[in-house]
């Protein structure tokens, strides 16, 4: 690669102990996800960098997501995942920071987790599921951990979770990479426009994944639609310009040759940052894109900003 400065900010560890901890808590990764999960090792991370040209990763705990309905349950896993992770932060903090998991949606020990993980571990922000369980972000039963990240001025990575019920005969709810992770996150977000989560808390940094999935294409429409809700009073007018002009877009998956484009739409250069999915995404894969990238005249005006200054920001807040 010919970057010699680059910010992952959409890359995942298996931690030592995460699949055992699934199984403790119910969850089948294939059954959850349609993907098993992929083998990782710090030093195969390294080495992936060093391959592809990444100079520092901020890693998040990869879906399946840490629910099983046990609050108590997730809240413990949650604690000796970020132990897991700090470990690997402290081994080598400079290719290595990492955002804490919570227990969501179990408040008080979510409350608890970014106090010990911010104050004890050193964490640099929290990875939420697009729903927890059901409970999708801008859901008011969240609102006391979105007063407590606003106030911390924490950065927000959104990662994406299976919706509880899917149709389980079509492509699509086989292997959620396909389809209903994008479907996911975009179903978070717009619930956060409608709830008006980013005006409400404007002291979070959120990351939305993957090109901002189906975002580009639903946002007019959801401002055509919540127009005519709010006039028939069935909805609270929303001002969606307001709530998605601060938003930073991770370029995970497939940016080219059409999501970019769109994303460009509805945001500028200065709120899209790197994201490679690695291990999730193979080596190859990765590279042959991110090769692209750095050989693209039309790539060519925006590369700094996406691969590390527009991270950098967001890191130093």
């Amino acid at each position: 690669m010919n970057s010699e400065k680059c910010i992952d900010l959409h890359a995942h560890p298996i931690p030592e102990g995460f699949a055992e901890e699934l199984k403790n808590l119910g969850i089948d990764p294939i059954e959850e996800d349609g993907f098993p999960l992929p083998k990782w090792s710090l030093e195969a991370h390294r080495e992936f960098m060093q391959e592809a040209g990444i100079s520092h990763t901020v890693l998040t705990l990869p879906t399946p997501h840490i629910l099983n309905g046990d609050d108590q349950k997730a809240y413990e896993t949650a604690v000796r995942m970020n132990d897991r992770m700090a470990s690997y932060v402290k081994e080598d903090p400079e290719h290595f920071s990492f955002c804490a998991c919570l227990p969501l949606p179990y408040a008080e020990g979510s409350l608890k987790e970014i106090k010990r993980a911010f104050d004890e571990l050193g964490c640099v922000g929290v990875k939420v599921p697009t729903n927890a369980n059901g409970i999708y972000l801008g859901d008011p039963l969240l609102d006391s951990i979105m007063e407590e990240m606003n106030r911390r001025k924490l950065l927000c990575i959104i990662h994406p979770c299976r919706a509880r019920q899917i149709p389980r005969n079509v492509i699509t709810g086989k292997v959620m990479a396909v389809y209903e992770y994008p479907a996911d996150t975009t179903r978070a977000v717009l619930n956060m426009i409608a709830n008006r989560i980013m005006t409400r808390y404007p002291d979070i940094t959120w990351v939305i994944p993957h090109t901002g999935s189906f975002l580009a294409y639903e946002l007019q429409r959801f401002k055509g639609v919540s127009g005519i809700l709010a006039s028939l009073k069935m909805m609270d007018q929303v001002d969606a310009e307001a709530e998605v002009k601060n938003l930073y877009f991770d370029i995970a998956g497939d940016p080219e040759p059409n999501a970019l484009e769109m994303l460009l739409k509805i945001t500028d250069q200065d709120h899209i940052v790197y994201g490679s999915d690695w291990p999730h995404s193979p080596a190859k894969v990765i590279c042959a894109k991110k090769n692209h990238f750095e050989n693209n005249p039309a790539w060519a005006g925006m590369l700094d900003r996406i691969y590390f200054e527009n991270a950098e920001r967001i890191l130093k807040r």
